[in-house]
């Protein structure tokens, strides 16, 4: 029988905060990601709804949240009867972010990825 130890030089502490630091930023990149592709369907007139979007994130809970900050934000996103210039549309935030999911996925994994080498 053969056998071979290891010592990580890390507590299992440092080990979860480096992870969740690292899952963090990754859900910084994908909720930036998300809002950037997003930006290319808001509807816009004079660029004020694009312009409100922002992309947070609470390291605490791991919670990512893409959002756009105009009275009439909901009305544009979920009013399917509004028309819109060409390429945009309602449900600008919704889509992307549904379509966009598997990059954000790779976006976290990337950083995890990153931090533990």
């Amino acid at each position: 029988m053969s056998r071979a130890e290891f010592n990580a030089n890390i507590t299992p502490l440092e080990l979860m905060t480096k992870v969740n630091r690292a899952a963090a930023r990754g859900l910084q990149l994908g909720a930036e990601h998300v809002l950037q592709v997003s930006r290319t369907q808001v509807p816009i007139d004079e660029a004020t709804l694009e312009r409100s979007g922002a992309a947070t994130v609470d390291e605490s809970s791991l919670t990512a949240a893409v959002s756009y900050e105009t009275p009439y934000a909901l009305v544009q996103h979920e009013d399917l009867d509004l028309k819109h210039a060409s390429g945009r549309k309602a449900k600008y935030l919704e889509d992307p972010a549904r379509d966009e999911a598997d990059t954000v996925r790779a976006l976290v994994a990337a950083q995890i990825r990153r931090a533990l080498s």
